[in-house]
């Protein structure tokens, strides 16, 4: 049986100022898929994810499935460290029907007892947490919502190489467990082979769409980075 489309773009245009972004840009993505979006600095891969939440204006069109609820996590989000705001309260800005404690279970923050999670985390001010535990709280906020779709603009921006690995096998359980659709930006060739089911190459156009192992070949890469670009595709 074929899968749900879950998401369809049919020649999507942005420009600023005159400027062209986005060129006649098209894409599905089927329920329950992970997908990448890659492409160089200046691509249009913010701007993409900007046009598919309606936050800036574009010609063609951006088709989602009725009724489905899209959760967004930024690329950066900055927390002065003496900034008086808990983990309590920033989560609580989004009404979560008393989940909060179930979907930071749901990310990874695993604790002993619910007294400890409440009493601990949720009062710790976001400016001390980790780049980590500070991207599971952005998740964490996210799935309040209730999304069936989670976009996540490059998940792992100034997370150590060990946090890395975490934050992406975090997102594959979620779309396991929870039945979530998942697009990602990532500027990481070796992640995309390891979670993708597809992959966007992105350079104001699309320069290639498929599973990573077809679309990414040697010469589609050069004309995606304008330069050679080693592959190296890593298996478990």
């Amino acid at each position: 049986m074929q899968s749900e489309t879950i998401l369809k773009v049919e020649n999507l245009n942005v420009a600023f100022d005159g400027n062209k972004i986005l060129e006649d840009l098209s894409f599905e993505v089927k329920k329950g898929e992970i997908m990448a979006v890659i492409g160089p600095n200046g691509a249009g891969k913010t701007v993409l994810f900007r046009a598919l939440l309606g936050l800036v204006p574009y010609s063609g069109e951006v088709s989602w499935q009725e009724g489905i609820r899209v959760g967004y996590v930024p690329q950066r989000f900055i927390v002065e460290r003496h900034m008086p705001l808990s983990v309590r309260e920033f989560l609580s800005y989004k009404d979560g029907k008393n989940k909060i404690s179930e979907v930071l279970k749901w990310v990874g923050f695993h604790t002993q007892d619910e007294h400890h999670l409440i009493h601990h985390l949720l009062k710790q001010p976001l400016g001390v947490l980790s780049g980590g535990e500070l991207q599971k709280v952005l998740i964490a906020f996210a799935l309040l919502g209730n999304p069936k779709v989670l976009l996540f603009d490059e998940p792992t921006t100034g997370i150590d190489i060990g946090g890395e690995e975490t934050i992406y096998n975090l997102l594959k359980k979620l779309r396991d467990e929870h039945e979530l659709t998942i697009i990602f930006i990532s500027h990481d060739i070796h992640v995309v082979y390891q979670y993708a089911n597809n992959v966007l190459c992105l350079n104001k156009e699309k320069i290639c769409f498929g599973p990573p192992h077809q679309a990414l070949n040697t010469e589609e890469l050069k004309k995606l980075y304008g330069t050679e670009v080693g592959i190296y595709e890593h298996k478990h």
